[in-house]
């Protein structure tokens, strides 16, 4: 009797089918190692990512000093619980007040925990600063703030939130960029605006930064918090620390995840003033946040970035890259609109194909990602040269000459 011979490739996958959830829409590559801007797969084909693990590894893939960090500090300490001091959580929490212009730090795990602990804030605040019991906290159209139920309620998309309702009561939606329209939401009951500075999921729409100084007038004017999620735009993804700094506001509160870590799971809830002060000791917590092996990371992140100028780096790349694809839009390509700053751009196509783009890009070797039918989303590593985003633009270009 003959046996059939399964790849790695057939067995991992079977193994995924059968044991894991299936919450996630699988692409048919196994990836096994990485670094700067490319994957590899199991067949050592080479892949030039644009999705960077949707906004994460912004220093690329297993970056020499990102690693060495995080294998010395687990050789020496990993985690303790946040019942005792440790050094790389001190070093990273003054380090993050400093890039930020915030006071004080939470630390957490992700992006979805940063934001529940912002809508924590907010509302204790209303409830003892603001003592409004029926108060309100305005989330923007087309948001996304993650997917555990206090983020969920503040993700203003029908798709996201259907299934799991109720949800948590409090929130008012408003449309985005309709300064009127964020003015006639406002009244003594706003405890709260959050919002991010370029929508990610809702499919890369960028806040106008005059909006973004509208709504810090409103939120002084009527003694409400000012929360920035900077979950895809933070650490450097737009050219800026933070992408609010482009827009010269400074928000009360900050969430913050994603690039933070290098690929290590690390966020953070950074406030300022009185949201720095609200919550006592007991009221909240975590048992890994803060962990010193995160920390590290974090702080490995922090002198990558710096050392080799990526701040700079986006802006740049960003920008010539921008400049490509609106030449493609401008020679016929099947192009609405290419939006975005820095290294988080969104391509709208004219026609419902982005998820075949993906698909046909993925088979020459580009990985990219598709929200809905239109949005093609490219969030590189920030260390992608012009060579890479020729490369990058020249397979789009013959992908969607086959659309």
């Amino acid at each position: 009797m003959q046996t059939v011979a399964h790849s790695l490739f057939e067995e991992v996958a079977a193994l995924d089918q059968q044991y894991v959830l299936p919450v996630y829409r699988r692409l048919p590559v196994l990836l096994v190692r990485g670094h700067g801007a490319r994957l590899y797969d199991e067949q050592g084909n080479a892949y030039l990512d644009f999705l960077a693990g949707i906004a994460v590894c912004g220093v690329g893939h297993c970056h020499p000093h990102l690693v060495q960090r995080i294998a010395e500090q687990a050789a020496t300490l990993m985690h303790v619980s946040n019942f005792f001091y440790t050094e790389p959580q001190a070093r990273l929490a003054q380090r993050l007040c400093e890039l930020s212009g915030m006071q004080k730090v939470f630390f957490c795990n992700s992006g979805a925990e940063a934001n529940e602990m912002a809508i924590k804030v907010a509302r204790k605040f209303a409830n003892t600063i603001k003592r409004t019991p029926d108060y309100e906290i305005v989330a923007l159209e087309g948001s996304f703030h993650g997917r555990t139920m206090g983020a969920l309620s503040a993700t203003m998309q029908v798709k996201y939130q259907e299934p799991f309702k109720p949800l948590l009561p409090g929130f008012r939606m408003v449309p985005r960029n309709d300064v009127h329209a964020l003015r006639e939401a406002f009244s003594e009951r706003t405890a709260a605006v959050i919002l991010e500075p370029i929508q990610g999921e809702g499919g890369i729409h960028p806040i106008d930064e005059a909006y973004l100084r509208e709504a810090r007038q409103l939120c002084d004017r009527y003694n409400a918090l000012l929360i920035a999620d900077e979950v895809q735009t933070g650490f450097g993804r737009t050219g800026a620390w933070f992408a609010y700094q482009h827009a010269g506001v400074l928000p009360d509160v900050v969430a913050l995840a994603k690039g933070l870590g290098g690929g290590f799971p690390v966020g953070a809830c950074l406030m300022r003033g009185v949201a720095a002060e609200v919550l006592q000791a007991g009221e909240h917590g975590t048992t890994y946040g803060g962990n010193p092996l995160a920390c590290s990371a974090a702080l490995a992140v922090i002198e990558i970035i710096e050392r080799e100028g990526l701040l700079a780096n986006a802006q740049r790349v960003g920008n010539y890259l921008k400049h490509k694809l609106e030449q493609l839009q401008q020679a016929g390509a099947p192009i609405r609109e290419v939006r975005g700053r820095g290294l988080m751009l969104g391509v709208e196509l004219s026609l419902p194909v982005a998820r075949t783009v993906v698909q046909k890009a993925l088979e020459r070797r580009l990985i990219l990602n598709a929200i809905g039918d239109y949005v093609l989303r490219l969030v590189p590593p920030l260390v992608i040269t012009e060579r890479d985003a020729d490369e990058a633009v020249e397979i789009l270009q013959r992908v969607l000459q086959e659309v």
